[in-house]
C-alpha cells in the first residue's frame, strides 16, 4: 500500500486546550443534569426526565466523560486517568506524547450497531418533516385500555379514559416512529395510517418526529469514544427539551412537575406542537449531519482501513 492510503496524523490538542475544553463540557453536564442525579439520590422518579437514561440506557457519568473523537492527540494525557480509558492508545505526533482514540478499537466494538443507526440516519435526514401526527402516540397507547391501562402509573390523567379514546378516534393516526408504534394497544394499532416494523424504520423515519430526534442521543452515545463530547451533549440538550414536549403533549397531568399541558386535543393546541416540530426539524438535521459525520471520521481513520495500509 502506498503511504497515501494510510490515515493523516493525528491533530495536536495543548494539554491546557484540550482540559478547558473537558471542563467545560463536566460544566455543561453538571448545570443540565443535577436536578435528577438529586431526585435519584433521593429515589424520587420524574415521569419526564428519568426516560433518557432508562429507555436509553445511558447514565449521566457517560455524557460528562469528554472526548475529542478521532483524530486528535490530547498532548500528556497518558499521565492522567484517560489512559486507563476504553478506545484510547498513546501515540507521539512531532515529538508530543498523549493519546489518542483508538478509531479501530471504536469499530470492533460498536461498528455493527452504529452501521444500523447510519442507515436510519441516513434516510430521515433525507427526507421532508411530516408535522401531522401532535404527538397522539401516548394517547394510543391508552386507547381503550381502562383504568388500569395508564402506562405511566405514577402520574395522573388529566382527561377521563372516555376523552381519550374520543380523542383518538376521532384523529387519522400519523406516527412514523416504530419504537412508539409497537406500545400502542391492540385497538389502535389498526388506526394508525400504516403499520410499522422495526425492519421498516430506514423507510419510514422522519425528522418531524420528536422520537426520531431524540435517538440521535442514543446512536451518538452508541459511538462511545468516537463521538465528540460535545455532539452528545447537544443531542442531550435536544433530548431533555423534545421529551419535555412529547409528555406536555400527552393525556397525562404534570402539574405536580410544574409542567402545563400542550393541549393537542385542541387547535390551538395542535398548532403548538407543530410550531415546535418545524423548530425540531432544523435543530436534528444539523444533529444528523454531525453524527453522520462523525461515523464516517471514525470508519475512515480506523474501522475500514486494511490491516496492511497501517
Amino acid at each position: 500500500m502506498t503511504s497515501d492510503m494510510r490515515p493523516p496524523d493525528p491533530v495536536v490538542l495543548p494539554e491546557e486546550l484540550w482540559r478547558h475544553r473537558e471542563e467545560r463540557h463536566h460544566t455543561w453536564v453538571d448545570h443540565l443534569t443535577a436536578e435528577h442525579l438529586e431526585r435519584r439520590r433521593r429515589g424520587e422518579p420524574h415521569p419526564v426526565v428519568d426516560f433518557l437514561f432508562t429507555y436509553y440506557r445511558t447514565s449521566v457519568a457517560t455524557v460528562r466523560r469528554w472526548h475529542p473523537g478521532p483524530g486528535v492527540l490530547l498532548e500528556k494525557a497518558h499521565r492522567s486517568e484517560r489512559r486507563e480509558w476504553r478506545h484510547y492508545r498513546r501515540a507521539t505526533v512531532a515529538g508530543r506524547d498523549g493519546l489518542v482514540v483508538d478509531a479501530d478499537s471504536v469499530w470492533r466494538r460498536c461498528g455493527d450497531r452504529v452501521s444500523r443507526a447510519r442507515a436510519v440516519v441516513t434516510a430521515t435526514a433525507g427526507r421532508r418533516g411530516a408535522t401531522g401526527c401532535f404527538g397522539l402516540h401516548e394517547w394510543a397507547m391508552l386507547y381503550r385500555s381502562g383504568r388500569d391501562g395508564v402506562r405511566h402509573g405514577q402520574v395522573p390523567l388529566r382527561l377521563t379514559h372516555e376523552r381519550i379514546d374520543e380523542v383518538v378516534r376521532g384523529s387519522r393516526l400519523q406516527c412514523t416512529h416504530f419504537d412508539a408504534f409497537r406500545f400502542f394497544t391492540d385497538d389502535a394499532v389498526p388506526l394508525n395510517r400504516e403499520p410499522l416494523t422495526r425492519f421498516g424504520q430506514v423507510l419510514d423515519e422522519q425528522p418531524a418526529c420528536l422520537h426520531a430526534g431524540m435517538d440521535v442521543y442514543a446512536h451518538a452515545a452508541a459511538l462511545e469514544a468516537g463521538a465528540p463530547g460535545e455532539l452528545l451533549l447537544d443531542a442531550l440538550r435536544a433530548a431533555f427539551d423534545a421529551r419535555e414536549v412529547d409528555m406536555r403533549s400527552s393525556p397525562y397531568d404534570l402539574s405536580a412537575w410544574g409542567l402545563t399541558p400542550i393541549p393537542v386535543e385542541t387547535a390551538e393546541g395542535r398548532a403548538e406542537f407543530v410550531a415546535f416540530q418545524k423548530q425540531w426539524i432544523a435543530r436534528t438535521q444539523v444533529l444528523r449531519a454531525r453524527f453522520l459525520a462523525a461515523v464516517d471520521r471514525v470508519e475512515r481513520l480506523g474501522g475500514r482501513v486494511p490491516a496492511d495500509a497501517r
